[in-house]
């Protein structure tokens, strides 16, 4: 056994170096996860098999006295130490950011071979015969040298790859790529220095491998940190295939026209580039399908979104669009369902937008669940929705109505059950969207809740709703709007006490247009605000009038949801109050019951800072159905207005006349509220109503609105210095007063016992021997 040169030593230390850099891998692999940790334990692995491979043939060489060429002990280094430098070339491609999965990594090395092949071929033509650019020095082509060798060509060319299209950060996967070569590189040296006795060659091998593992090391560091997908396929340049193409063809010209011949090894570059695009290209067509077609679902997944609601499921506008361009079949009759939801605004501000989009998906539910094959449901915007159907006219009759019980059921929703109506247009001929539309809101207007079929004279509606709303905003300007006076009567006596303000609306080419026509378009239009603001200024400037001609009257004035909730509209009665010189007390402000079924929180407020300027409020048509008597006890009202339906009941079964009158008289003076009877058409009327003991009529028996110097010619005529009658706020009965009983007949042979509170006329003359004292005559009560 010979003894160790200086460089054989050094080249062992160098190798040593290395296991610190494959432990470091070791340890980067148990403490990374997922994709990392399977691509840091495959880098460990090569690092060792190179690092064992290199050590155990230096020593080897070290203690072995054979001559060179050592074949044998050369072609095993080379052999073991690209085993590991293959099984780092595997780790390189499988890290995060090298490839976004398992194919894109088999691509990346064919690249990588398509670039080492012609690094492989432009070798051969550089070293061989003719041109022998490295002379007598030229190695002897043994395995130890050809296999790190062609390992060394597709690292460099995958390094190439990884360096262009690796995702971010893409410089760690380039330096671990770069470490790869290097262990490449010094398993040539140390394959190629053993076989051939080069001492110069082992020693830059085991010095590249170390340094190699540990740049290799050094940067697997930071390789599981998030990676950035950046571009996609059809971004891909081609330069990595073409170039190579080029180069080789440059390499086998010039060596055919220096007379050198096409050998085995030229025959084994260009097959290998040959295999390598041919895989390449084969992999690159199924990138080109696969993205092919996720571009296809793609679109047509964002197809089905523009045509689908977001929220519902059910089809959209654009989708119920397509749906009639699809079912454009002139022998299959279709007819549209146009269904818009009642009072939905109420359950988003008062449930919140979650409780209304709860509603919205279980509407869409019920819609569905009442589809038959071929029909399409959709909501077309908000709580409107349609249902295209299949059939007649009639069936979709049918249907619409069994449509309306359905979605009229409670919806549960997290607060408590929500209850909602529905009104439904039909349309079967010509413009079905619009058509349909049109019948909806017809059957909005007559009331809601109901089904309407269209018919041709919408058409004329709409436009005259159109004409309408365009006048009405120059009506106040063009002074075509005047306000007629209907007189509120004491009862019995039938004196005018007071006076309500109607608008009237006298067009020049429309005529007389009714109140319920164009009143609903004020508020639609957002007009309501400054006709009612016109209309109390009139009516206050006409009653400062009539007080300062001594007439002893209060007047009454409509006023519109609308108007209620608008900002500071207390403040704006107030003004015009003071303008006008006319005591609060004298001004009698009329809200709908219909108002009480929105937001009764805010109602309750605003009517209270109304009452709180001095005005009186009435609660108008009472018992249309809206208000429930937990409400009324609520409400900051002083009268109440029965409804004219009331008023004009029939007989009941007991043979009274107007039954229900007699209960709200009762509950109205229980409450401390006074009682105003509209709509006494009749003297049967009005004496049901004095015998409810209401104080104050109002109606066709008594008067028509009439014009203000109509109704003031005839207070005129009455003023003969008689007691007023002015509505009075809410009180309580006088303390110590106790209630008296009365009996009633209910029939022929039934009788029964009520009682009766001080505040009730009858009371007086039930106290009979006990001489409480009488309580002041009808005409004398509501003194301000």
């Amino acid at each position: 056994m010979q003894s160790p040169s200086g460089v054989e030593l050094a080249g062992v230390v160098g190798l040593l170096v290395a296991v610190p850099a494959v432990a470091l891998l070791g340890n980067s692999g148990r403490r990374h996860t997922g994709a990392a940790r399977r691509a840091h334990l495959i880098l460990a692995l090569g690092g060792a098999v190179a690092t064992a491979a290199a050590l155990a043939g230096v020593l080897s060489a070290l203690l072995s006295d054979a001559p060179p060429p050592r074949l044998a002990l050369g072609s095993a280094v080379g052999i073991g130490t690209a085993i590991g430098t293959l099984a780092l070339l595997a780790g390189t491609a499988l890290l995060p950011g090298a490839a976004e999965s398992p194919g894109a990594a088999v691509r990346h090395l064919l690249d990588g071979l398509v670039i080492a092949a012609a690094f492989w071929f432009v070798g051969w033509v550089l070293l061989s015969e003719p041109t022998h650019l490295l002379g007598d020095a030229t190695p002897m082509a043994c395995p130890s040298l050809l296999i790190p060798t062609g390992l060394l060509v597709i690292s460099l060319g995958l390094t190439i790859v990884l360096a262009l299209h690796a995702h971010r950060p893409r410089l760690t996967t380039v330096r671990v790529a770069s470490g790869v070569t290097l262990v490449a590189a010094a398993a040539v040296g140390l394959g190629g220095g053993i076989c051939q006795a080069r001492d110069s060659w082992v020693l830059s091998g085991a010095l590249l491998l170390p340094a190699g593992l540990a740049l290799i090391a050094h940067a697997v560091k930071t390789a599981d940190r998030p990676v950035e997908v950046v571009g996609d396929l059809s971004e891909r340049g081609t330069a990595y295939a073409v170039v190579p193409m080029v180069a080789m063809v440059t390499a086998l010209g010039f060596h055919l026209a220096r007379g050198g011949s096409f050998g085995f090894y030229a025959f084994l570059g260009a097959s290998v580039e040959g295999f390598a695009l041919v895989g390449r290209q084969y992999l690159a067509l199924g990138d080109v399908r696969r993205y092919t077609l996720k571009l296809r679902q793609r679109e047509a997944h964002f197809r089905e979104l523009a045509h689908t609601d977001p929220l519902t499921g059910l089809a959209n506008r654009r989708g119920l669009q397509r749906a009639l361009r699809d079912c454009d079949c002139p022998e299959e009759p279709l007819v549209l369902v146009g269904i818009d939801l009642d009072g939905f605004k109420t359950v988003n501000d008062m449930r919140g937008h979650d409780a209304g989009d709860a509603v919205l998906v279980e509407v869409g539910e019920r819609l569905r669940r009442n589809l038959l094959e071929g029909d399409v449901a959709a909501r077309l915007g908000g709580d409107e929705f349609a249902l295209l159907m299949h059939g007649t006219a009639d069936e979709a009759m049918l249907t619409a109505h069994r449509l309306l019980a359905v979605l009229g059921e409670p919806y549960e929703v997290e607060g408590g059950s929500v209850f909602l109506s529905a009104s439904i247009g039909v349309a079967d001929t010509g413009e079905l969207i619009r058509d349909a539309d049109l019948a909806l809101r017809y059957a909005k207007q007559r009331g809601k809740n109901r089904v309407e079929r269209y018919q041709v004279r919408y058409d004329e509606l709409l436009r005259r709703r159109g004409t309408l709303e365009s006048e009405l905003r120059h009506a106040i300007d063009r002074e075509q709007l005047r306000l007629v006076f209907q007189p509120v009567v004491a009862l019995p006596s039938m004196r005018p006490v007071g006076a309500e303000a109607l608008l009237r609306w006298h067009h020049p080419t429309l005529g007389a247009v009714r109140p319920d026509e164009f009143i609903p378009v004020a508020e639609d239009s957002g007009l309501i605000n400054r006709i009612g603001s016109w209309v109390l200024a009139q009516a206050c400037a006409q009653l400062a009038d009539w007080l300062a001609k001594g007439h002893d009257v209060w007047v009454s004035v409509n006023l519109s949801p609308k108007e209620l909730h608008a900002a500071d509209y207390a403040g704006q009665v107030a003004d015009v109050l003071a303008e006008h010189g006319v005591p609060a007390q004298r001004l009698v402000l009329e809200v709908t019951e219909h108002a009480v079924a929105t937001d009764m929180e805010e109602l309750v407020s605003r009517l209270a800072e109304l009452r709180a300027t001095g005005v009186r409020i009435a609660l108008d048509d009472f018992g249309a159905g809206y208000s429930s008597l937990g409400q009324l006890r609520t409400l900051p009202v002083d009268i109440l207005k029965i409804d004219h339906a009331l008023v004009a009941e029939p007989e009941s079964r007991t043979g009274e006349a107007a039954p229900l009158v007699d209960v709200v008289v009762r509950l109205g003076h229980r409450l401390g509220l006074e009682v105003l009877a509209e709509g006494i058409g009749t003297p049967a009327q009005r004496a049901a109503v004095e015998e409810a003991g209401c104080r104050l009529g109002q109606g066709s028996l008594f008067g028509w609105g009439v014009p203000a110097e109509h109704l003031e010619a005839q207070l005129d005529s009455l003023r003969t210095g008689a007691p007023r009658v002015l509505p009075v706020p809410r009180n309580d009965p006088p303390k110590g007063a106790a209630a008296r009983s009365q009996v009633v007949a209910l029939g022929p042979g039934m009788k029964q016992l009520r009682a009766v509170l001080p505040t009730d006329p009858a009371f007086g003359a039930l106290v009979g021997d006990q001489n409480v004292g009488s309580v002041d005559s009808p005409s004398e009560m509501g003194q301000p």
